[in-house]
């Protein structure tokens, strides 16, 4: 009997509409209880007697617990199944966001915070290695890309709902900034019950499409592990000591020092040049995240269009690096509306790098090579989250300014633009 035919196109549209609008909300939770501390910083640091030394070690220990339990957790997800591990993380992230409100000294805000990264780890690389086994590589960089825009339209969601928490402070005898880590752990608790019942691990449980969809859907995806394996060969000790892999991991290392160093001090850098009220800080930090929103999706576009990824993330490097440099320029000089506009060049800049730049590990990572390798990558990539905030508020406490802080951040991306041009794809 003669098999039906399979619109691929409609295939993999109702892949991404069933999966990624869901991952996409998740992951804005996840952002907002990553970045929060940022616009609790507004209030936190003064009523805790912070230093800006002690809060940008503090948002940097974040990443200490993370690196550590990054590949476990990752090998641990390969074994169960992404549905239930997924949902165990987000269900314990959630719980010790909500607790950071108890934070009274650095010591407590130090050990939170490393536990925050330690319940996290995994959650990141796990969904870019999830969407792996459901998305062709030819439609991946734009699958990303919705996907991480998840990154940016939370900093946009993020302003404002977390400048509305602030103004709860003196409710139930809580601060603002208490109620906001407790309004914003408890979602998270609520998606992880939620994912167990959502998320489908493989293409061949689909229940949501029809059988001759599902046996489509799993046989391309089975044909592509299956050339990448003719090629790309590898156990998981081997893709870990790739020579490869190490050069995305430095690659990524030097864009998420900026990208984290912009996300923790923006609301205060905002804050230093415009003297406004924290809930209007916490609104105007919204716009720079809005427009690389806009500029990931073009990106990605271009690149998934030509199958070119090597300066798809090169050229926002290279741009988020201007953009910086251009800020601390600005604000050097007093020129706060100019500093920002600089600021949201930057955004563009460095978060239109992600899409095209994931697509490089998975093009050739598959199974528990992919699953160790992207959590390597990410492990590593994200020690910079821990360098970039402390750097800014290192340099922002000796100087008084966080104009060298910045163009620390555009020498980074400049390094990264060289490395992706000397990477091979």
């Amino acid at each position: 009997m003669k098999e039906a035919a399979i619109d691929e196109a409609a295939v993999i549209s109702r892949v991404i509409r069933r999966i990624i609008p869901y991952i996409f909300v998740c992951y804005v939770v996840n952002y907002l209880d990553r970045f929060n501390v940022s616009f609790a910083a507004l209030e936190m640091r003064e009523d805790l007697g912070f230093s800006d030394t002690v809060y940008g070690l503090g948002a940097g220990m974040f990443f200490v617990g993370y690196v550590f339990f990054e590949i476990p957790s990752n090998l641990i997800m390969e074994k169960v199944g992404a549905r239930i591990w997924i949902a165990r993380i987000m269900i314990t992230w959630g719980a010790v966001s909500a607790c950071t409100m108890l934070a009274k000294t650095a010591f407590s805000f130090y050990l939170l915070r490393f536990l925050l990264g330690v319940a996290e780890a995994g959650f990141f690389p796990g969904m870019i290695v999830y969407l792996a086994t459901w998305v062709p590589a030819r439609e991946r960089a734009q699958a990303f890309a919705l996907f991480l825009t998840s990154t940016s339209l939370a900093g946009v969601f993020g302003g404002p709902i977390s400048g509305a928490l602030l103004k709860m402070g003196g409710l139930s005898g809580l601060r603002g900034w208490q109620w906001l880590f407790l309004m914003e752990g408890i979602p998270a608790v609520l998606l992880g019950i939620v994912t167990l019942f959502y998320l489908t691990d493989k293409p061949g449980q689909a229940a949501w499409l029809s059988p001759a969809e599902r046996n489509w859907l799993s046989k391309k995806m089975a044909q592509e592990r299956e050339e990448k394996e003719r090629s790309h060969a590898m156990t998981l000790i081997q893709a870990l000591t790739h020579a490869r892999v190490w050069r995305l991991c430095l690659l990524y290392f030097s864009i998420i020092i900026s990208f984290y160093g912009v996300a923790f001090w923006l609301p205060q850098i905002v804050k230093g040049f415009s003297g406004l009220s924290n809930s209007v800080v916490a609104l105007i930090s919204a716009l720079p995240y809005l427009i690389a929103s806009a500029g990931m999706v073009v990106i990605a576009n271009h690149s998934d269009r030509t199958s070119e990824r090597r300066w798809h993330v090169a050229i926002p490097a290279y741009g988020g690096s201007l953009g910086l440099a251009l800020a601390a320029y600005f604000l050097k000089n007093n020129h706060p509306a100019l500093a920002f506009s600089s600021l949201c060049l930057a955004a563009v800049g460095i978060w239109s790098t992600l899409a095209p730049f994931w697509s490089l590990p998975t093009a050739f990572l598959s199974g528990t090579a992919a699953a160790g390798g992207v959590a390597l990558i990410n492990s590593i990539g994200n020690v910079g989250g821990f360098v970039g905030p402390y750097i800014i508020g290192y340099v922002k406490q000796t100087t008084g300014s966080f104009t060298s802080g910045l163009m620390v951040l555009a020498a980074t991306l400049l390094i990264a633009g060289f490395i992706a041009l000397s990477s091979k794809e």
